[in-house]
């Protein structure tokens, strides 16, 4: 696939690594040209599939949004309308393409959600992105999950998912597969507060010094 990523922070680079390795082609556009020829320069010596040849290009964050199969919001969620802005997707350019939405509105160190009541992230970006389907993913792991070596073909972890658009639940499960995890749709954007709600929960309990894992019970 053609994948653009906005932003050029660790899990860009974590997930634009991967997607590369599995025969994908990156667009990076981010703030800063430098950082995102810097991290194009660095993906691009991986090449396709492990064969020689550009597969990461630096772009502007226009560039990056066009013509893509999808892109990737790797932006802190307090950057988001900023880079939205410069993707110009207020004029339509990601009308159509699958969003993939990985931030985590949540106050540091205590996990409470910082949108309104009833408010998800993934709602306020499709209203700032009108026609993109926005696909809630990769927002309850650490980036270097994603790189690290994988356990005897096993997933590297489940990614819960919430869309509205069957068929870009579809490219983003692709592209879960592509860096060695398990795609599972949760439901439509209508439950993705409760998703982001798991993220705080998972970093309340992390920062307070309590495993996470332990207070889920395992289901047989």
């Amino acid at each position: 696939m053609r994948i653009g990523i906005l932003g050029t922070g660790t899990l860009a680079a974590a997930l634009g690594e991967g997607w590369i390795r599995a025969g994908n082609e990156v667009w990076i556009g981010g703030r800063s040209q430098a950082k995102a020829d810097k991290l194009a320069e660095r993906l691009g010596r991986l090449g396709s599939r492990g064969r020689p040849g550009q597969a990461a290009f630096a772009v502007t964050p226009r560039e990056a949004v066009t013509d893509r199969d999808a892109v990737l919001l790797a932006v802190s969620w307090d950057g988001v309308g900023d880079m939205l802005g410069l993707a110009g997707a207020a004029d339509g350019l990601l009308a159509g393409t699958p969003l993939i939405d990985p931030t985590n509105a949540v106050a540091h160190g205590v996990g409470d959600l910082l949108t309104e009541r009833g408010e998800s992230m993934a709602m306020r970006i499709a209203g700032l992105a009108p026609g993109a389907h926005v696909v809630k993913a990769f927002h309850l792991f650490p980036a270097g999950l994603w790189t690290g070596p994988a356990a005897d073909g096993r997933p590297r972890a489940t990614v819960a998912m919430c869309g509205d658009d069957p068929a870009a639940l579809r490219v983003v499960g692709e592209l879960v597969s592509d860096v060695g995890g398990a795609p599972a749709t949760l439901g439509t954007l209508g439950r993705v507060r409760q998703l982001e709600e798991v993220a705080g929960f998972v970093i309340g309990l992390a920062f307070a010094g309590v495993d996470p894992n332990s207070a889920i019970p395992k289901v047989p």
